[in-house]
């Protein structure tokens, strides 16, 4: 099969979509990953999101993929294992394209307590490393450094009593919305059929009626098991899951307000020992500023936006590491995402991050919980039991070696380092496929993303409209200001 995701298969698809063994509903990094393991398990599936991909959380997070590092601290040394054996599968086979080892500074400024626990929690991420077989190579150990490195990684630091930092290493992706619809493209590859705009009610355990928003049309269509993967709205798909959310805010800035950092200056939250706020630095020459962890009870949005308190909160933590102070008309942009918690009593910086497969009355199976990192292990899990409640015959799971689409593929030599950043080896098919005028130029200046992966979210990618493109395919659109620059090209290319 193709892995090329556009306007014309999506209709084509609709229109000729029978019954499956498994529907998906959400396409968000969870429903992606589990189409993913039913389609290489052999099994007919169909995934169908109300909007698009990556759409809601899966698109808001820190773009880090943790080795469970912060879990130990809290004794979840379960959680934490997981966690640094999905990194390694993804840093090592699935996706090292998408990945890379980001230093995580923390600076030793008079005011950082509990500089003895820090350390011996980067020795347990140490071992965590280790226990997952994950080479020292590819993520280095923790190490001890002086000032001058210190502010070599992270420029803005206040050198103002700075006695070296620690430094440990994570996985960093170039971008969360990237790894989602990476992965849809090869489930897509295997034979899963996969639908934007169109939305799943009236959902039983072996149904849903499925409406086309683009066209107001329905249909039914009838599934051995159907699976709700949406995330912080999986209580609307089935009304007996009881979630928790909590509201995680990032703030956008200018990488040169923090002097251009090779690492991630991390600052411990006064009165903790598992949280800090990150500086994060990010593709298109920006750094993003996180993260909170704040209930969030009441409706669910579409886009959580961040609060007045969280803004705060994040400006005064990462101004105690500084140089200069960060001001209000620093921020460049700010976003928010909600983590699906399962309900239980206590703060939500200390609820679970396990996941769970649940089966409704209704005979839904809904996966939720969990974090960006486990995906994998989420869907796995979700199509185990959909196999085991309702007989489906299908191979064992196979993901923990099927890489994703850019993992290989042609050379990239001569092509920018931006687009293999953000395509691996699949570079050069997105240039080889262009036919849009001057396909190696920037889509706006100062904007690092070429005319051809405009062109490519389109015929490729999925991407339906100008703000897919903007705001999943890319991620110009964290910008306000860089969203409108780029618009007038980008509607260009898509003929809209």
């Amino acid at each position: 099969m193709t892995a090329a995701l556009n306007g014309g298969r999506r209709r084509a698809e609709l229109e000729t979509l029978t019954d499956v063994d498994v529907l998906v509903i959400g396409g968000g990094i969870t429903g992606v990953g589990t189409a993913l393991d039913a389609a290489t398990r052999g099994l007919r599936v169909a995934l169908v999101e109300a909007h698009d991909l990556a759409f809601g959380t899966s698109r808001w997070s820190s773009k880090l993929v943790h080795g469970g590092l912060r879990y130990l601290a809290s004794g979840r040394v379960g959680v934490a294992r997981e966690s640094a054996v999905e990194r390694h599968i993804l840093m090592t086979r699935t996706a090292p394209h998408l990945i890379r080892a980001l230093p995580q500074v923390v600076p030793l400024l008079p005011g950082v307590e509990h500089r003895g626990l820090i350390r011996a929690g980067f020795l347990a991420g140490d071992a965590l490393r280790a226990t997952a077989r994950t080479p020292a190579s590819l993520l280095p150990r923790s190490r001890r450094v002086d000032a001058a490195a210190t502010r070599a990684l992270t420029p803005a630091v206040s050198a103002s009593g700075l006695d070296g930092g620690l430094v440990a290493h994570d996985g960093q992706l170039v971008d969360d919305a990237r790894l989602v619809v990476t992965i849809a493209r090869t489930a897509a590859e295997h034979g899963a059929i996969v639908l934007t705009r169109v939305k799943a009610s009236d959902v039983t355990g072996t149904s849903a009626t499925l409406t086309d928003t683009l066209t107001g049309e329905s249909r039914a269509i009838r599934a051995k098991a159907v699976v709700n993967a949406t995330g912080v709205w999986a209580g609307e798909v089935d009304h007996s899951i009881r979630l928790r959310p909590s509201r995680g805010t990032h703030l956008v800035f200018d990488a040169a307000t923090f002097g251009h950092p090779r690492g991630a200056l991390t600052v411990p939250v006064p009165g903790s020992i598992s949280r800090f706020v990150f500086a994060l630095p990010q593709q298109l020459g920006r750094v993003i500023l996180g993260l909170t962890d704040e209930d969030a009870p009441g409706p669910i949005p579409d886009e959580p936006k961040p609060t007045e308190k969280e803004i705060d909160f994040l400006l005064a933590t990462i101004n105690t590491a500084l140089d200069r102070e960060l001001t209000r008309d620093d921020i460049r942009g700010a976003f928010a995402g909600l983590r699906p918690l399962i309900e239980s009593d206590g703060n939500t910086a200390d609820l679970s991050r396990r996941h769970a497969v649940l089966e409704s009355p209704q005979g839904v199976i809904t996966v939720v919980g969990g974090k960006l990192t486990t995906y994998r292990r989420m869907a796995q899990d979700a199509i185990d039991a959909a196999i085991r409640l309702r007989g489906l015959v299908a191979t064992p799971c196979r993901t923990r070696d099927v890489p994703l689409i850019g993992a290989g593929g042609a050379s990239t030599q001569g092509l920018p380092a931006s687009l293999v950043a953000r395509h691996g080896r699949a570079a050069r098919a997105v240039i080889d496929a262009a036919t849009v005028e001057r396909p190696l130029d920037d889509i706006a200046e100062g904007i690092d993303v070429t005319r051809a992966e405009v062109e490519f979210a389109a015929t490729h990618e999925g991407a339906l409209d100008v703000d897919d493109v903007l705001h999943r395919r890319t991620r110009i659109g964290l910008v306000a200001a860089d969203a409108d620059r780029a618009r007038a090209a980008v509607a260009a290319i898509l003929g809209s």
